[in-house]
């Protein structure tokens, strides 16, 4: 059989089938059966994309569990791949929380035990020396994101190795879901360079390598190749960090952002979307931030990413970077940070400032007397009543952010913090808590959610083909959508967008972003007339083409 006749197959009949990018199902017309052999392979019956999302809807509905409708989606996805999108657009609110956070922290502790099928690629560190070969194996050319983990850090799960798998595929899910980046472009990979998680290595369905990691100098060795080899095989591709090792995703990140398209989300992600909610919350109290004093409960990667962002944030607003650190804190799991500590690295450093030793996280708030609490620690219940009091008697409006996923790592509910601020609080979590009725009023926490950032983020680099990707580009999504908080939602203490429209959201984030790109002059395509319009007009939608 020649390659012409090759090609044809897998165009028609059960392989056209196969092909989740193509695949319409029951949707294919009666004449789109006849022209590509589908007679017979189908019902008779001739659905539209409505009919066949409410059949999905229906059998989610019939599911036990979010666990459940994650693994039927993720199917469905493999199967069918406009009608999954069609899915997440039809309640953007219900699903992305199925499809990504919290529910895909199960996934990734349970991820050997469900597999179904290969979804990206799988790169170890075994093939070191190979990775552009590897890489080559993808049957798509022209990938302009590789989202890649090596599940060294996932939520709030630790190093669970080849278990973040999904993570890489969730995100970038997400992309075209809640921004609408053509999802042909994307790529998940996971890097396997082992995991010091010795209770999966022992597990006979790991479906990772059951090693250690290699030491810091290896591991920059392998990304090294890896990076040269994914811009050798997919020119002008951008990288998108997601989940290493914090020490390790520092590192990379600084080694990287000026030679490639890069970014890391659990840094500069992170980061943007608290911005996004402070700014919502300056305004609600007519304040500025460069007057306040942030106390961070955690100084990992995310806890230095979003510490910096907030600094670069002070700057603008006027005080010198070295004003700006002197207002921000950090307390880790050895106590707060402070000049006499030697065990720091130098991102911590630079928040190491003349105060008293202590390892309790009350202490440490009437030692700083902070307006705005963050916690990025992974310690559910560490904002305790005692914390949260102290902290509300140096404030009239504390700013309460316990961002910490999922749910069982977060460092005090919205609940919580309501009701021992006397509903003061304005509160954002790292999960998207229930509305919380407090002295006969309703209070509806907002939830810091990264998916308000990098799917905007990426459509903005998708459409400019930015030189670089900076901290500014970031700064510029927080904006964007703080901007579009509603007065009245403020009103009820919502410190970030309705997640019902997310892709109109992202949308109007991403031209925010993409001004902020060409006005710097770091786009290397044309300025259009109207920056929304077109960039809506790259976007994917998820309806069926024509296939006569």
């Amino acid at each position: 059989m020649n390659s012409s006749q090759t090609d044809f197959d897998v165009n028609r009949g059960r392989a056209l089938l196969s092909r989740p990018v193509v695949n319409k199902g029951t949707a294919f017309t009666e004449e789109e059966r006849k022209a590509l052999g589908l007679e017979g392979l189908l019902p008779a019956t001739v659905d539209t994309i409505g009919v066949q999302l409410k059949r999905v809807l229906g059998q989610l509905a019939a599911k036990p569990d979010d666990l459940e409708r994650y693994i039927y989606l993720q199917d469905l996805c493999d199967r069918n791949q406009t009608l999954f999108y069609a899915t997440l657009a039809s309640d953007p609110a219900r699903f992305v929380p199925i499809v990504y956070d919290p529910t895909i922290a199960d996934a990734c502790l349970t991820y050997g035990h469900i597999y179904r099928r290969p979804q990206g690629m799988y790169l170890t560190k075994e093939m070191k020396g190979r990775f552009a070969q590897v890489l080559r194996n993808w049957p798509v050319k022209d990938i302009r994101f590789i989202c890649v983990s090596s599940g060294g850090r996932i939520l709030g799960l630790g190093d669970i190795g080849a278990n973040g798998a999904p993570i890489p595929i969730g995100k970038l899910q997400l992309y075209t879901g809640c921004a609408g980046v053509p999802p042909e472009a994307l790529l998940p990979i996971h890097f396997d360079i082992g995991t010091t998680n010795a209770k999966l290595r022992s597990d006979p369905l790991y479906s990772g390598l059951r090693s250690e990691p290699p030491v810091p100098d290896e591991i920059d060795a392998l990304v090294d190749e890896f990076m040269e080899a994914a811009n050798e095989v997919f020119p002008g591709v951008c990288v998108h960090f997601e989940d290493w090792k914090g020490d390790d995703a520092i590192r990379l990140l600084a080694r990287y952002k000026q030679r490639y398209l890069v970014y890391n989300d659990d840094i500069q992600g992170t980061a943007s979307v608290v911005i996004a909610g402070l700014v919502t919350a300056m305004e609600i109290k007519g304040e500025k931030l460069a007057r306040q004093r942030i106390l961070f409960a955690g100084a990992g990667s995310a806890g230095i990413g979003i510490a910096n962002m907030i600094a670069e944030e002070m700057v603008k607003e006027g005080l010198s970077r070295e004003e700006a650190n002197a207002r921000i804190s950090l307390f880790d799991v050895k106590g707060l940070i402070q000049a006499k500590r030697s065990d720091l690295n130098p991102s911590q450093q630079v928040y190491a400032h003349d105060l008293p030793p202590t390892g309790d996280l009350a202490q440490a708030v009437e030692e700083v007397k902070p307006t705005i609490l963050i916690g990025v620690s992974t310690v559910g219940g560490l904002f305790t009543e005692q914390v949260i009091k102290t902290i509300a008697r140096h404030t009239d409006r504390p700013i309460i952010f316990p961002l910490s996923n999922p749910t069982n790592k977060a460092e005090c509910t919205a609940e919580q913090a309501y009701r021992w601020t006397d509903g003061k609080a304005l509160v954002a979590c790292g999960v998207q808590f229930p509305d919380v009725e407090f002295n006969g009023k309703i209070f509806k926490p907002g939830q810091a959610n990264n998916f308000y950032i990098f799917p905007a983020v990426g459509l903005a680099v998708y459409a400019t083909k930015p030189k670089r990707i900076d901290d500014a580009m970031f700064i510029a999504a927080a904006h964007g959508s703080a901007s579009q908080v509603s007065q009245s939602d403020r009103k009820e203490g919502m410190l970030f967008p309705r997640q019902d429209h997310i892709l109109q959201t992202e949308l109007n984030t991403a031209a925010h972003v993409a001004t902020s790109i060409f006005d710097r002059g770091l786009a290397t395509v044309e300025r259009p007339a109207n920056i929304r319009t077109w960039i809506e007009s790259l976007t994917f939608k998820p309806v069926y083409a024509d296939r006569g």
